[in-house]
């Protein structure tokens, strides 16, 4: 069998030049680290994970844990952050908890605690402070994705501005009567996001001199169908229906425009339509939409984890990073027809 000090025979370096240009651990010029890739190929040797974990000391593992993985939002999430950490040579291993319970005092009281990952990054996950205080006591770096998390560095979207924004689109286009469809507040995602998208379609209202009496919230699911449903409730009677609707979420949007089509309703002639998200259908319904990225935010996650691995000193961002959302104006929405 093929053996570290065969690679390095062919190649003219020693062994610990092998493990350092094979591992990616250290510094090798890069015709050296070339030449020993090429004979690390000819000879088909293969970097054994446990011996590379015995020398650097690392799983090459970095552990996510995360809420839901069957929606888009979180699927580009963990996209991001695969992709990102593929890149650098690490693994994902992922853990999906529930908000409460046996299952997810396992993840953090077991799981996390096993020298099986080098760093964890917590995905729109809203972990208490003992949880917070139990993954710092690891020592190993940790990033989260979708709100505050004391003593963590986080990134997100400022989900007040970006409803503000998507509120004063509507405005600027001279919309007064414009409904908010939005999630549950009973039924909160963690950090808030139901209650916040709430703010900022409240406030972009009042400062544009709509008191909060002329101001309608509609709760549903986070979803198409749910959107399509209250679509059917709040457009079904023409004398009153909105002329704008502000959905905190494009799959919610993408329910009500099916729902206005079914009713014979207008984009954007009767009924414009906006969301947030920038989802890959908001495009096919030209949607107008506010754009979030998840994809990079996973992405800088990783960057935050793996520079404090590699790079020794570096640190991330001591607070929360709130990453620019873009309105991206597309085709459903546009000025209020004269009823």
């Amino acid at each position: 069998m093929t053996g570290i000090e065969d690679v390095a025979a062919l190649a003219g370096v020693s062994k610990a030049t092998v493990s350092r240009a094979l591992s990616g651990r250290g510094y090798v010029s890069p015709a050296t680290r070339d030449r020993v890739s090429e004979a690390a190929a000819s000879l088909g040797y293969v970097v054994s994970s446990s011996a590379s974990s015995l020398v650097t000391g690392r799983s090459n593992n970095v552990g996510v844990i995360i809420p839901i993985i069957n929606q888009w939002f979180f699927g580009s999430i963990l996209d991001g952050v695969e992709r990102a950490l593929l890149e650098r040579g690490y693994d994902l291993m992922l853990y999906n908890v529930s908000k409460s319970g046996e299952e997810r005092s396992r993840v953090f009281e077991y799981f996390l605690v096993r020298k099986r990952v080098d760093a964890i990054i917590a995905v729109t996950l809203e972990i208490t402070p003992e949880e917070a205080r139990s993954l710092l006591a690891l020592g190993k770096p940790i990033a989260g994705i979708g709100g505050p998390l004391e003593g963590i560095p986080t990134i997100s979207i400022d989900d007040v501005a970006a409803a503000r924004l998507a509120t004063e689109h509507l405005l600027m286009l001279g919309h007064r009567d414009i409904l908010h469809v939005g999630g549950d507040l009973a039924e909160q995602m963690d950090f808030h996001v139901h209650s916040k998208r709430l703010t900022g379609y409240l406030e972009a209202m009042e400062a544009a001199g709509i008191p909060a009496a002329e101001t309608t919230f509609v709760a549903t699911a986070f979803d198409i169908p749910g959107g399509y449903h209250v679509g059917k409730q709040v457009l079904g009677d023409p004398r009153r229906r909105p002329t704008a609707i502000f959905a905190a979420a494009d799959e919610i949007a993408i329910g009500i425009i099916l729902a206005a089509r079914e009713l014979g309703i207008s984009v954007p002639d009767d009924l414009s339509v906006i969301g947030i998200d920038d989802h890959p259908l908001a495009e096919l319904f030209g949607l107008t939409s506010i754009r979030q990225r998840p994809g990079e935010q996973g992405a800088q996650a990783v960057e935050f984890v793996i520079r404090q691995l590699e790079e020794p000193g570096w640190a991330p961002p001591p607070r929360h990073t709130d990453v620019p959302a873009s309105l991206v104006t597309r085709s459903s929405t546009a000025r209020p027809r004269v009823r």
